[in-house]
């Protein structure tokens, strides 16, 4: 049987209480690591919500963008109306004068007619008329080529949808507050009366030896 000395049991129960302190030791430093990583979990989430704040806000200014956007662009639309009615009514007073000059005896001018039939549709500003002679004319604030395209179509099928007006020698004409040369080319070059604002009159711009395109 082995004795164990009273020195033996000592140094035992000193090599347990160091274990003991090396195990609280590293019991501690865990839990700092977890406090750490707690910490750290939460400054994440703060950074989260952060960035979840400013998407919102951003998010929020896109949203307040985009009704700007809309807003001002009606107001545009609308304004483009307007200067539309207004050239007009710019050239609506004029139109029978200008056309007589150039040996058009029209007596009638009839402002926005609006005609469906057979599926087909189409409006036009002013339609200048004596009995044998119609002219269509399309009047735009800033008159581009694409809208003297349209006005050709629109041409196209005026008599099928005012059949009133199928024996007349039926012409086309554009009038725009600003029109560049190249729109006012194009017209002239497809058959159409060009009307532009001179000061506070309009004239037509095409020479004397154009030839009007009838439909």
């Amino acid at each position: 049987m082995t004795t164990v000395t009273r020195d033996e049991v000592w140094d035992m129960f000193r090599e347990v209480a160091r274990r003991f302190e090396e195990t609280d030791r590293k019991f501690q430093e865990t839990d700092r690591k977890f406090q750490e990583t707690d910490r750290k979990f939460q400054e994440t989430d703060r950074k989260f919500q952060d960035t979840d704040r400013k998407t919102q806000d951003t998010d929020r200014k896109i949203q307040e963008t985009d009704r700007l956007v809309k807003q001002v662009s009606k107001s545009i639309g609308d304004l483009g109306n307007r200067l539309g009615e207004f050239v007009q009514e710019m050239v609506r007073p004029a139109v029978v004068r200008l056309f007589r000059e150039r040996g058009v005896d029209v007596h009638e001018v009839h402002p926005n007619i609006n005609v469906e039939r057979n599926g087909e549709c189409a409006e036009i500003d002013l339609l200048v008329v004596n009995d044998q002679e119609a002219i269509a004319v399309e009047c735009k604030s800033q008159l581009t080529i694409d809208d003297v395209k349209d006005h050709l179509e629109r041409l196209e099928k005026i008599k099928r949808l005012l059949p009133k007006y199928r024996d007349v020698n039926l012409m086309g004409a554009v009038a725009g507050m600003v029109m560049s040369d190249e729109a006012a080319r194009f017209a002239y070059r497809k058959g159409l009366y060009v009307l532009a604002q001179s000061g506070d009159t309009v004239l037509i711009r095409n020479d004397a030896k154009f030839s009007p395109k009838t439909w």
